[in-house]
């Protein structure tokens, strides 16, 4: 049974599921009405300093794949239409580099200022991590209503923490762009 968390929530992945290895990182949503919003997801792999080692390992929609192929973006959805995971990350946690000690999880609308897009124009969004093996969920956070001015969130973590996997619900939106997340990170 799949263990759905609130903002700020924290699951030990390793623990719950000891023998976890691939996963896939589905992130979803809805539109509140006809509009059209373009968003993209994008995973900063970072070290104990908090940044990514080097360019290859911040995976969007440009860089499908980390250079050690333990993370994989499969696409750019940018129409969000259909009723399952709008967006996927694969990620095999067994050949993360071992210099990652944290997978960032972060959304942000395409040209968010240029059409006027925000998170309010979504609803019902989330992440769930999800077992490969056996495809079954295991842990779901279901984004708070409350970002409804925000152009980006981060969604949640993947942290390595001595030697076992967590996910933590982070759901912290922002107004910074993409761009203002790969200052932070690259």
């Amino acid at each position: 049974m799949s263990i759905t968390l609130s903002k700020g929530g924290k699951l030990n992945l390793t623990k719950k599921e000891p023998a976890l290895k691939k996963i896939l990182i589905g992130l979803g949503w809805d539109m509140v009405s006809n509009n059209s919003v373009d968003l993209d997801a994008s995973v900063f792999m970072v070290t104990a300093a908090g940044k990514v080692p080097t360019d290859e390992y911040f995976i969007f929609y440009n860089n499908l794949k980390s250079p050690d192929n333990s993370v994989q973006h499969t696409g750019d959805n940018r129409t969000g239409v259909g009723d399952a995971d709008d967006e996927m990350v694969l990620a095999n946690l067994a050949t993360v580099s071992t210099n990652i000690k944290e997978l960032i999880v972060v959304v942000s609308i395409h040209e968010a200022s240029e059409r006027n897009h925000h998170f309010g124009l979504l609803k019902e969004a989330y992440i769930r991590i999800v077992d490969v093996e056996n495809n079954r969920e295991i842990v779901r956070y279901n984004l708070d209503q409350n970002s409804s001015r925000d152009t980006d969130i981060e969604f949640g973590r993947l942290r390595l923490e001595e030697n076992e996997w967590h996910f933590v619900a982070t759901g912290a939106g922002a107004q910074k762009g993409l761009q203002g997340y790969v200052d932070m990170y690259v």
